[in-house]
């Protein structure tokens, strides 16, 4: 255990800080051209996962009753990366799209290259800040989203996702044996249908229709509007095309993530259309060090789901006793699931075996694969 005073200290929140590091990397990349522009991919990719070789494992836990003051460097963190990558996302659109020394490849590598950012990093801040309680913080994380054109992830992680993983009412649950090139279309529909059903579902709860300004699509909308008039205002259509492509990296590397935390993991159907609570159990842990620095922690996983309120600096590592492990952190794993015979030939074996541990008295998971719901026999 992590005692609170020790949780407290800058030095121990100063190893999240590492995922600062991809912005000087991308301006490298802009500035530098050629195979420079490759710096930002290698970085998150393959220096963390060489990190995570050396550095191994980290299974100790902060302690659960560090105030909320003391987390401050940590809140930081988050909140500060949103100006940060605000400025260099929209100062890149007007620099790389006059750069002469850049040509048309290299520049949409550059732009590969700020959407693993804002993917890797941005999109995971958002997460983190969506859970909050504080009205600022989630409006934070709302413009990192509309930084990439998904801002009903928002709607569709917290009303449906959380709600239903493990289950087939939930888009973002990978099922067994469905490759990551099959999961994607499927879960772009099916995530953007399901967010706004359950906020029209929401409205009509209190008795008003869908279009009532209190639906966040609105806001949703408004953002994503106003992000892509200035890049348009910065670089013309040009520039809007550079936003696009960073969009479109930071989705697929969402998606990736999403993919591998609950692939093949379900819950226990009980009957009269409900589903035993969420354990540690129903979603892939990894104690990886470098990359839950990079991550800040999502790749304790397990945790999150079995409490989601819990800041990410005081989330627990869940041991093999308690939730299943992924043998390598997220990066590796995410590149694995872009294979999808290496995917299933690495983490099939893993997932019968799971199903036995927890559920032997359910002999026919054919319902499960298919997204339907099973019967125990």
């Amino acid at each position: 255990m992590i005692p609170a005073a020790q949780v407290a200290k800058p030095g121990a929140a100063l190893p999240f800080y590492m995922s600062y590091l991809l912005i000087p990397l991308v301006w490298i990349a802009a500035t530098q051209g050629g195979l420079w522009v490759l710096l930002p991919i290698l970085a998150t990719w393959y220096l963390f996962t060489a990190l995570d070789a050396v550095l191994g494992l980290k299974t100790d836990n902060a302690d659960l009753e560090t105030a909320e003051a003391d987390l401050r460097w940590y809140k930081l963190l988050t909140a500060a990366w949103v100006p940060l990558q605000f400025f260099s996302l929209f100062a890149l659109i007007w620099y790389v799209g006059g750069a002469a020394h850049l040509n048309g490849l290299e520049k949409f590598m550059v732009f590969f290259g700020v959407g693993v950012m804002t993917g890797t990093v941005g999109i995971n801040y958002s997460h983190e800040l969506m859970h909050q309680k504080s009205r600022a913080e989630r409006f934070l994380g709302d413009l990192l989203l509309a930084m990439v054109l998904y801002s009903h992830f928002r709607s569709e992680h917290l009303l449906v996702h959380h709600r239903y993983v493990g289950t087939p009412r939930d888009p973002v649950t990978a099922r067994y044996n469905e490759g990551f090139h099959r999961f994607y279309p499927r879960v772009l529909r099916q995530s953007l249908r399901s967010s706004f059903a359950a906020e029209k579902a929401m409205l009509a709860r209190k008795r008003l229709p869908w279009h009532a300004l209190s639906n966040p699509f609105w806001r949703y909308w408004g953002l994503q509007l106003a992000m892509l008039a200035l890049a348009y205002g910065l670089g013309g259509l040009g520039g809007v095309g550079l936003f696009v492509v960073q969009a479109g990296v930071a989705i697929w590397q969402l998606e990736l993530v999403n993919y591998i935390e609950h692939y093949g993991l379900t819950r226990k159907y009980l009957g009269e259309g409900k589903y035993e609570h969420v354990l540690p159990r129903h979603s892939w842990n990894a104690a990886h060090r470098a990359s839950n620095w990079l991550l800040i922690n999502l790749q304790r996983h397990s945790d999150h789901h079995y409490k989601p309120d819990r800041r990410f600096p005081l989330l627990q590592n869940h041991a093999d006793a308690d939730a299943p492990q992924l043998p390598y952190g997220y990066p590796v794993m995410t590149m694995a699931a872009m294979v999808p015979p290496l995917w299933k030939r690495v983490m099939n074996p893993r997932v019968r075996a799971w199903r036995a541990r927890y559920y032997p008295e359910i002999s026919d998971w054919s319902a499960y694969n298919r997204g339907a719901t099973p019967r125990p026999r």
